[in-house]
């Protein structure tokens, strides 16, 4: 029963201490700073590798995850350099402390940045509707084509995909602040175009019945209006 115990509540604490947002830099030359930012949410992750100072973007992967005591269990659902690994699942043995996490056979050590506050709108979601003319469409969010945020509580990602045919469609993301009805995201990368990267975009929002209703004007300047639902 102590064993069991023991267990347990290693578990806890690791999975609790993993949400949030983690990052390692590193340094080959003085204009060429390679940043690589992951976030945790409950159940799902996001890699992300890019240029620091140049915003150029380098690649980003993802999916579901689990941890049993120190094996860390993911399901890739995009990888946008290698499709061929989607679906595929990992298992890794990491060690998670307040400030760090690593990975054994690994020389990547992640330093915290988040643990997932304030972070009004941490967590994973996905688009599951939009209105136009005053008439909201939905999405159903079960279809493999998704297009999911996910937030720790300074970092934000957006991730275009399909499970199916393992298409990687674009990613873009950065930091964000909720405040007074405000979302604002500050892009520090776009894998689309890297010209968007150091813009910043403030929208409305507001959680109705568990939906984030967001509206503003996109990145290219049009008008929309987006329904975000918790992804479970």
């Amino acid at each position: 029963m102590a064993l069991l115990l023991c267990t347990f509540l290693s578990f806890t604490s690791n999975a609790q201490n993993i949400i949030g947002a983690w990052e390692s830099i590193s340094t080959a030359k003085a204009d060429d700073q390679m940043k690589i930012v992951v976030i945790y949410t409950e159940g799902y992750k996001v890699l992300t590798a890019y240029n620091s100072k140049t915003g150029k973007f380098i690649g980003t992967t993802g999916g579901s995850w689990k941890l049993n005591g120190d094996t860390l269990t993911e399901k890739i659902e995009f990888d946008s350099g290698l499709s061929e690994r989607v679906g595929l699942e990992t298992n890794n043995k990491v060690t998670i402390t307040d400030s760090t996490i690593t990975t054994a056979n690994s020389p990547l050590k992640l330093k915290r940045i988040d643990s997932g506050k304030p972070g009004k709108l941490q967590g994973a979601w996905l688009m599951s509707g939009r209105v136009k003319d005053g008439e909201t469409q939905q999405r159903d969010t079960s279809k493999p084509r998704k297009t999911m945020k996910i937030l720790s509580g300074t970092r934000f990602q957006w991730i275009a995909y399909n499970t199916e045919t393992k298409q990687f469609m674009g990613t873009g993301g950065g930091t964000y602040t909720t405040k007074d009805g405000k979302y604002t995201e500050n892009i520090e990368f776009f894998s689309k175009d890297d010209t968007r990267v150091g813009h910043s975009l403030q929208f409305d929002y507001e959680l109705k019945e568990g939906n984030w209703h967001h509206s503003g004007l996109s990145s290219k300047g049009a008008p929309i209006y987006e329904i975000w639902s918790v992804r479970k």
